[in-house]
């Protein structure tokens, strides 16, 4: 590879004619270099091509407004969850490509704890949940667990990913354990509280992660699915 060329100093008026031709010799020099910035430049448009641009796409459907609703029709019939961005933005938009993927179609839910929380979001099919098994970072804590919020579970510091919990009574004691909630449910709040409970927390959530439906429609036959979740 040529290395940039220092300009030489006139020295000796006798080898003018020399210094001359050099000059032009250098000025052949000094263009090639710039080949490589051109085929940089050519190669440059090619990241927008890339699958990493796919998830870019995915952030611009989501709705602009600060709210949007979730319904899901349920086995013990509809409830609508209302998301406010504002509450905790990762979150929220976390659980928005979650239901676009139709990730919570058909899942269960594996964890029922009356006057305390129900829990969902371990797919149907384990392939799903290893796909989004994506830990985000936290949100603050800027709303309280209060009945009927809905609230990412976590493990630890930073490692949301797809279940959440609904709060069945004022959970407020979590706030300060970093759980933020990003929506609440706003209709069919009656419909949650009748949700299969016989179970309580039998469900193994490493089973389900591992063997999904099968594992729960084979060992907890009376437990309550999502039969849909979308986007209002």
């Amino acid at each position: 590879m040529l290395t940039p060329m220092r300009r030489p100093d006139h020295a000796v008026g006798s080898l003018a004619v020399f210094s001359a031709a050099f000059l032009v010799m250098l000025a052949g020099c000094t263009k090639q270099p710039e080949k490589p910035k051109e085929a940089a430049k050519e190669a440059a448009p090619a990241p927008p091509a890339a699958p990493e641009a796919k998830p870019e796409e995915k952030k611009a459907e989501a709705p602009s407004d600060n709210v949007y609703k979730v319904k899901f029709a349920t086995t013990k019939g509809d409830f609508i969850v209302e998301v406010h961005r504002d509450w905790a933005p990762l979150g929220a938009q976390r659980f928005y490509e979650l239901v676009k993927d139709g990730y919570y179609d058909n899942s269960g839910f594996f964890r029922v704890v009356p006057n305390f929380v129900i829990q969902f979001g371990l797919a149907a099919d384990p392939a799903k949940t290893k796909k989004w098994d994506k830990p985000i970072k936290d949100d603050p804590v800027v709303r309280t667990n209060g009945l009927g919020t809905v609230t990412f579970a976590t493990a630890g510091p930073n490692t949301r990913t797809t279940q959440v919990f609904i709060n069945l009574r004022s959970n407020q004691r979590l706030d300060d354990q970093g759980f933020a909630p990003f929506g609440k449910v706003i209709e069919g709040m009656n419909v949650v509280e009748r949700i299969y409970a016989g179970y309580g927390e039998q469900p193994d959530q490493d089973l389900i992660t591992r063997m999904g439906n099968k594992y729960l429609k084979e060992k907890f036959p009376n437990l309550d699915y999502i039969k849909k979740a979308s986007i209002l």
